[in-house]
């Protein structure tokens, strides 16, 4: 069995955020980036786990710049056995599952996996469009699956209750929480990441459908103000003239 792990870069979740050229462009100033943590927490993990139990090989691919090579060495510590990165910079999806998809056509894998969304665009819209564009049934924001032979079966939180869900491999799957629970790199394996291969390749011809035009940072929070507890009118006000919640 071979999988596929669509790997991200994103700022980490504590970064400041600030933004260059009239607020067009992410600031990367003083920034530390990590895996896209819905890819690292429980696609990659997921994947890991078939590792160990089904004997799978598993590939991870990230398309970025130089500077993505230490996020997706990590993902190599943690246990992938292989990785791509396509030699691109976008931020457009469509560009991005693209490569993806053109390098998943040629490899012929049973699985790609990939977190429900990214934490910086929360865009999650990478694993339809990959399942598109290679022909593949896809199952969004899954939280469990279990394989026997060729058939996965998939559990998916929907609105009031839980949906489950059988199809045949191939497929492309999206994971969010509950599909695995997270790992952290041992000596071991850091050690090992180095020496994994990690392949660079140019990107096929695409369209770039989408594109920046500026950023803006949400409004500033207003002040807390403390209403006495037994001031009940007084909070019902606020409530209904300020906060307009009631």
């Amino acid at each position: 069995m071979k999988i596929l792990v669509c790997i991200s870069k994103t700022p980490d979740t504590t970064a400041k955020i600030a933004f260059t050229d009239n607020n067009t462009k992410f600031s990367e100033a003083g920034v530390q980036f990590i895996i896209n943590p819905y890819d690292e927490w429980y696609a990659l993990v997921r994947a890991l786990e078939l590792k160990e139990t089904q004997g799978a090989t598993v590939h991870l691919i990230t398309v970025g710049g130089a500077d993505t090579e230490p996020v997706i060495r990590k993902a190599l510590a943690l246990g992938g056995d292989e990785a791509f990165r396509v030699n691109a910079d976008s931020a457009d999806s469509f560009y991005i599952a693209s490569q993806i998809a053109a390098h998943a056509k040629q490899e012929g894998y049973d699985i790609i996996f990939t977190g429900k969304e990214t934490i910086d665009y929360n865009g999650s819209n990478i694993g339809g469009m990959v399942a598109e564009l290679t022909g593949l049934p896809f199952v969004s924001i899954a939280s469990k699956l279990d394989l026997n032979g060729q058939t996965a079966t998939l559990r998916r939180e929907i609105e009031g209750g839980e949906e489950v869900v059988e199809v045949n491999l191939p497929v492309v799957i999206s994971c969010q929480k509950g599909m695995a629970e997270a790992r952290i790199p041992n000596m071991r394996g850091i050690m090992a990441a180095r020496t994994k291969p990690l392949k660079v390749i140019e990107p096929v011809a695409a369209d770039h459908l989408t594109g920046i035009v500026a950023f803006e940072l949400p409004p500033a929070k207003a002040g807390v103000k403390m209403i006495a507890a037994d001031n009940v009118e007084e909070l019902v006000k606020l409530l209904h003239e300020e906060a307009k919640v009631i």
